[in-house]
């Protein structure tokens, strides 16, 4: 629920500002019942008549103009029947209705101008609208919230950041390994389990198996074939 804003005015306007914004809407900016309403209300009602009239004196011309074309015939008869006085008579009266014509244009004109400057005036009236009935929305807002209210969420939610930060931290050190590894010990575990997973894969030799027993000195023919090449590199040394 907003709360109002008192501002010292006079009673007057006082009670032509309540009037104006009784049905203010801050959310679709509505208003009823304005005071403005009233002064668009009454100018599109003074639009409308002055495109009446705009209208009226149109169809004036276009009266004007098909009996100027019916009197320049009827003066041109005349003349060729000899009756130049009631020739000249029509001719004046010709002249000054092309004079009334003449008038009519230049009011045409100024209402012309006169419809454009009263829309656009409505326009403006409903900018002028929307930006009061904005103003006073903002301002009902910014009562809600003071500066001090906000300085101190932005203050809680620092140390709230803060407070995270420092939590991370220790949570960090508390699993952080406080020795140092030693690099050798790890290599001869490495070692130990190679050897093993190589002694592991070697086939197992039974000891039931009775292998042939090493012969301690070289067979006769090996022995003479040992003799002869070593004495070749004698004889050729000779």
């Amino acid at each position: 629920m907003f709360c109002k804003i008192k501002t010292k005015r006079p009673r007057s306007a006082e009670v032509a500002f309540e009037e104006a914004n009784r049905s203010i809407d801050p959310v679709d900016g509505k208003n009823s019942g304005s005071v403005d309403d009233a002064f668009l209300k009454r100018g599109k009602g003074d639009t409308r008549q002055v495109k009446q009239t705009r209208d009226k004196i149109k169809q004036y011309q276009k009266k004007i103009e098909q009996s100027l074309e019916k009197e320049r015939l009827l003066a041109k008869e005349l003349l060729k029947n000899g009756k130049k006085d009631r020739a000249l008579l029509l001719l004046r009266k010709k002249k000054y209705q092309e004079q009334v014509l003449t008038r009519a244009d230049g009011q045409l004109e100024n209402l012309e101008r006169m419809v454009h400057d009263l829309e656009f005036a409505q326009v403006e009236m409903k900018v002028v609208d929307g930006l009061k009935t904005g103003n006073t929305a903002l301002k009902q807002l910014h009562a809600l919230l003071s500066i001090d209210e906000i300085e101190k969420v932005m203050d809680e939610t620092r140390e709230g950041i803060e407070k995270q930060t420092e939590i991370d931290e220790v949570l960090t050190s508390t699993f952080a390994i406080e020795e140092e590894i030693d690099e050798s010990e790890i290599e001869a575990e490495l070692d130990a389990l190679m050897e093993a997973d190589i002694n592991e894969k070697a086939p197992e030799i039974s000891k039931d198996v009775l292998l042939p027993d090493v012969p301690k000195e070289l067979p006769e023919e090996e022995k003479s074939r040992t003799k002869e090449k070593i004495q070749e590199p004698i004889a050729v040394m000779a």
